[in-house]
C-alpha cells in the first residue's frame, strides 16, 4: 500500500483497509479496527482467591485488550518488538515512550499480523486478550510535566472578540506559539469525576473579591500529545525532527474556572481558574495509525507574516497538519434520569489548528527548555469558524449571556453539578479505515463542602 507520507510515517500494510483481524469485534469498529491499534494502561479483574492485579500495558483491537507483559513472555516477540511490549508492560508507558518510534512500530507491525485473519498463533493470543467490560482503564503515563498550547486560533480570536473587541489576537499571536505551563498532578484519565473548584473572584465587576465555588465551570476541547524521547536541558528539537519526539495523541479536556481565571491571570497567567483538573483519554493514538490523515499546515491569513525559521520545515509545511474530527457531548442529570440521549454541543477539527505539532515542540524546546518521555502538551482550544464549531461554553454562550439551550428544556450558560461532559474524535478517509480515540468522560461533582 502507497501514499503519503509525514516525516518517517509511511503507509504500509497496517493501515490497508482490505485486511480484517479474526478479533470479532474488531472489524468495522468506529474507533478500534485492526488500522489503529493505540496503546493505554489497564487492571485486569481480580480473580477469586488471587491477588489484586497490578496494571499493565495493553493494545485496544475493537472490544478487545491484548496484554502486552503476556505477549512479552509468549515467546511470539523478537528484537524490538520484543523490548517494546516487555517497556509497555509495567503500570505507565513512559518507558515505553522513550525508546522511540523503532520499538513502538515494531511492536504495532507485530501484533498486526499476529491479530489479522489467518494467523497461525491465534490460539496462543486469543488466551491473552480481555474483555474491556471486565477491565478498569488507568492515566497510561507518569505525568512529569503539561503544557497547554493557545494554538486554536478560531478560539483565540473569539474570546478576544468578548474582552478586547479593539484587537481580538494580540500582536505576537501569528510570530509565537503561545502556552502556559497547567499542573502535571491534577491530570486524570476519563472517567474520573471533576469536582468543582473554589477560588477567589470578584462578586460583582470591580467589587470587592470573594472566596467561593465556581459559577463559571467550563469545559475546553483539546487535542492531546504525549511526548516520547525529548531532549537535554540547554538543548534544543529543530523542528525538522521534533516529529520523532511525539509517542502518540489522545483526547484532552482543559477544565477552565472561568471567573476564577479572569480575576487572577493578569499579570502571569492561568492559576487556579485552571489547576484542579485535566482529563484526558485512556488511549495512546499512535503518529503511525494517523499517518494517512496527515494534511498540510494550517493556510495562514493574507496579512499574517510567515513563521520565523525556526518554525519552518518544507516538508511540515506539506504534512505537518492532522485531519481528525472531534465533537462534544453534554449529559445533564436530566437527561440520564430521563434517559435522554447526550446532546452536541460542538463539531470541529484539528484543521482549524494555527500552529503544527512540530512548531509547539521546536518552540516549546528552541530556548533549551527539556521534554522528557510522558510529558503532555495541549493543543488549547479547537474551535472552528462556525457556531456549531465552538469548543467551549465561553464561546457559546458568550460568555454567559446567551445561554445554550438543552434539549430537555433547560439552559447553560455555563456548566452546573451533575452535568456530564463527553469528548469523541475520529480520523477518516474516502477509502481507509476509520480510527478512534475512545471517550474523554467526566461528571461535575459540587465542590468540597457543597
Amino acid at each position: 500500500m502507497t501514499g503519503p507520507r509525514w516525516s518517517s510515517e509511511p503507509l504500509d500494510a497496517t493501515h490497508d483497509p482490505h485486511i480484517a483481524s479474526w478479533v470479532e469485534t474488531a472489524d468495522g469498529h468506529p474507533d478500534f479496527p485492526l488500522q489503529n491499534l493505540p496503546f493505554g494502561v489497564f487492571v485486569p479483574p481480580k480473580r477469586a482467591g488471587h491477588r489484586q492485579p497490578l496494571p499493565r500495558g495493553g493494545i485496544r483491537i475493537g472490544d478487545r485488550v491484548l496484554d502486552l507483559g503476556a505477549l512479552a513472555r509468549s515467546g511470539l516477540l523478537m528484537g524490538d518488538a520484543k523490548a517494546g511490549a516487555q517497556a509497555a508492560a509495567g503500570g505507565t508507558l513512559n518507558a515505553f515512550f522513550a525508546l522511540g518510534r523503532g520499538a513502538r512500530n515494531a511492536v504495532r507491525q507485530r501484533v498486526h499480523t499476529l491479530l489479522t485473519e489467518g494467523a497461525g498463533d491465534r490460539p496462543l493470543v486469543q488466551r491473552l486478550l480481555y474483555d474491556v467490560r471486565d477491565i478498569t482503564m488507568e492515566l497510561p503515563v507518569a505525568v512529569g510535566d503539561y503544557t497547554d498550547f493557545y494554538a486554536g486560533v478560531h478560539h483565540a480570536l473569539r474570546v478576544g472578540e468578548l474582552f478586547r473587541p479593539d484587537r481580538p489576537l494580540l500582536p505576537n499571536y501569528p510570530w509565537v506559539p503561545i502556552a502556559y505551563h497547567g499542573r502535571a498532578s491534577s491530570v486524570r484519565v476519563s472517567g474520573e469525576s471533576v469536582r468543582r473548584p473554589r477560588g477567589q473572584f470578584p462578586a460583582t465587576p470591580g467589587g470587592e473579591p470573594r472566596f467561593a465555588p465556581t459559577g463559571k465551570l467550563d469545559f475546553e476541547l483539546e487535542l492531546g500529545i504525549w511526548v516520547g524521547p525529548g531532549n537535554e536541558l540547554g538543548d534544543r528539537i529543530p523542528i525538522g525532527d521534533a516529529g520523532s519526539s511525539v509517542a502518540g495523541f489522545c483526547l484532552l479536556n482543559d477544565w477552565s474556572a472561568r471567573d476564577i481565571q479572569a480575576w487572577e491571570y493578569q499579570p502571569l497567567g492561568p492559576f487556579l481558574g485552571k489547576s484542579f483538573a485535566t482529563t484526558v483519554s485512556a488511549w495512546v493514538v499512535t503518529p503511525e495509525a494517523l499517518a494517512p490523515y496527515r494534511t498540510p499546515a494550517p493556510s495562514r491569513r493574507a496579512d499574517d507574516p510567515p513563521p520565523l525559521p525556526y518554525l519552518t520545515d518544507a516538508d511540515d509545511q506539506t504534512g505537518g497538519g492532522l485531519d481528525i474530527e472531534l465533537e462534544v457531548l453534554l449529559s445533564t442529570a436530566q437527561m440520564r434520569a430521563t434517559r435522554v440521549a447526550p446532546q452536541r454541543l460542538s463539531l470541529s477539527s484539528t484543521r482549524y489548528l494555527y500552529w503544527t505539532v512540530a512548531q509547539m515542540i521546536a518552540h516549546h524546546t528552541s530556548g533549551g527548555c527539556n521534554l522528557r518521555p510522558g510529558d503532555l502538551l495541549g493543543t488549547g482550544t479547537l474551535s472552528g469558524p462556525a457556531a456549531t464549531a465552538r469548543g467551549s461554553l465561553l464561546e457559546m454562550s458568550s460568555n454567559g449571556t446567551r445561554p445554550v439551550e438543552v434539549v430537555t428544556g433547560q439552559t447553560r450558560g455555563f456548566l452546573e453539578d451533575g452535568d456530564e461532559i463527553v469528548l469523541r474524535a475520529r480520523a477518516g478517509r474516502p477509502g481507509l479505515a476509520t480510527i478512534g480515540f475512545g471517550e474523554c468522560r467526566a461528571t461535575v461533582v459540587p465542590a468540597e463542602g457543597g
